[in-house]
C-alpha cells in the first residue's frame, strides 16, 4: 500500500507498542495520524511528543473498540488501520469474559468497521503466544498452535475471523505474531518481559537478583521501535494478507538475559535463585525469515543496545513505591550505545 499522503488510524495508539508506532509513522510522509485510545494501559505521556506534531491528533470523542458508534466514526476517513488493543496475558487469566469482550468482540467491531468504512488495509496486532512452547525450533508461521493460554485463544480468534473477512470481503493486511516486546515505556504487566524491570529493582535496592527455577526459560526479546518499523512495514507491503513473526530469531535464557543485566550495569551481585513459580511458556524463539522476505523487515536493536535504552528511560521516568526517583547504577550511563 501506498502510504504517502493517507490518514492511518492507530487503535491502542498510546500504549507500549502503539505510541511507537505512531512515531514511526510521522517519520513518513502522511497526510495524518489518529490515535484511538481507552487509556486503560496507554497513557498521555506516551503521546505527548507526538501530538506535538501537527499531523498528528486524538480522537477526543473516545477510544473504546466497544463502543462501535464512535469506532465506525474514527475510522470514517482513514485510509488504513493499526490494531493494537487488547487485554494482556495476565489480565486474560484472571478475567477471561472481559478477556472476550475485548480481545474477540472488540476485534470483530474493528472488523466490521473495516468492512463498513472500506479501510484499504488493516494490520492486525497478533502475539506468539497462538503457538505456546515451541514443538521446534525456530517456530515459522506453520508452527501448531500449541497454545493453552485464554490470552493466546483470544489471539488465535482474531487470527481467525481476519482470515474469514478477507476471504469474504476481501479485507487486506496482515497479523504480526510479536514474540517478547520490551523497551521503553514498558509497565510491569509483561508477563515475560516484566522480569527485567524487577531484575533493576532488585539491582537498585542492592539486592541481588530473583531467577525463578534455574533460568532456562528462554524467548526471543525484540525491542520495541523494531516491532513499531514492523507495522510500518506491514502497512507499506503488497502482500493481500498473511500472519508474520516478528523477532529476533535469538533465543536468549533468563540467566543470560540477567547477566547481560549485571554487566550492563557493572553489578557484581550474585543471582539468587529461588523455586520455579507460574510459567505460562517456557521456551520460544521465532523464524523471522518470511518478514524479512515479505515485508521487507529486519530487526536493527540488539539486545544489549536496547537494554540500555530501557534502562535510561527508566532512569528518567520511573519511580518507586515511595514516590522517589530511583536512582540507577551510573555505570549504565558511561557505556554508549551502538548505532
Amino acid at each position: 500500500m501506498e502510504i504517502r499522503g493517507s490518514r492511518i488510524l492507530v487503535i491502542g495508539g498510546a500504549g507500549l507498542i502503539g505510541s511507537h508506532v505512531v512515531e514511526e509513522l510521522l517519520k513518513e510522509d502522511i497526510k495524518e495520524v489518529v490515535i484511538y485510545d481507552n487509556f486503560c494501559r496507554g497513557t498521555h505521556e506516551n503521546i505527548e511528543e507526538a501530538l506535538k506534531d501537527p499531523r498528528c491528533r486524538l480522537y477526543e470523542i473516545g477510544g473504546d473498540i466497544l463502543q462501535t458508534d464512535i469506532l465506525n466514526a474514527a475510522m470514517k476517513d482513514a485510509d488504513a488501520v493499526v490494531h493494537l488493543a487488547a487485554l494482556w496475558l495476565l489480565q486474560c487469566y484472571e478475567y477471561p469474559r472481559a478477556a472476550f469482550e475485548v480481545n474477540i468482540r472488540g476485534t470483530f467491531n474493528v472488523l466490521e468497521a473495516c468492512r463498513a468504512n472500506r479501510i484499504k488495509r488493516l494490520v492486525y496486532s497478533s502475539s506468539a503466544s497462538v503457538y505456546g512452547d515451541a514443538l521446534e525450533e525456530p517456530m515459522t508461521e506453520n508452527h501448531p498452535y500449541n497454545n493453552w493460554t485464554f490470552y493466546g485463544a483470544t489471539k488465535i480468534a482474531g487470527e481467525h475471523m481476519f482470515k474469514a473477512y478477507h476471504k469474504r470481503y476481501g479485507l487486506e493486511g496482515v497479523g504480526l505474531r510479536y514474540m517478547n516486546v520490551y523497551g521503553p515505556r514498558q509497565d510491569y504487566k509483561g508477563t515475560y518481559i516484566a522480569v527485567m524491570m524487577k531484575i533493576l529493582d532488585n539491582l537498585d535496592r542492592g539486592l541481588s537478583p530473583v531467577v525463578y527455577g534455574d533460568g532456562s526459560q528462554a524467548y526471543d526479546f525484540v525491542y520495541v521501535s523494531d516491532v513499531a518499523r514492523a507495522n510500518v512495514c506491514a502497512l507499506k507491503s503488497e502482500v493481500p494478507f498473511g500472519f508474520y513473526n516478528i523477532g529476533r530469531g535469538i533465543k536468549t535464557s533468563i540467566k543470560e538475559l540477567t547477566e547481560l543485566i549485571l554487566k550492563i550495569t557493572d553489578s557484581d551481585l550474585p543471582i539468587k535463585y529461588e523455586p520455579a513459580g507460574q510459567t505460562f511458556v517456557t521456551n520460544r524463539v521465532g523464524d523471522v525469515t518470511a518478514a524479512e522476505k515479505d515485508l521487507a523487515f529486519r530487526w536493527q536493536v540488539n539486545l544489549e543496545d536496547g537494554l540500555r535504552k530501557l534502562i535510561a528511560w527508566r532512569r528518567s521516568h520511573l519511580q518507586d513505591t515511595t514516590g522517589v526517583k530511583i536512582k540507577i547504577l551510573k555505570k549504565a550511563d558511561e557505556i554508549p550505545v551502538a548505532g
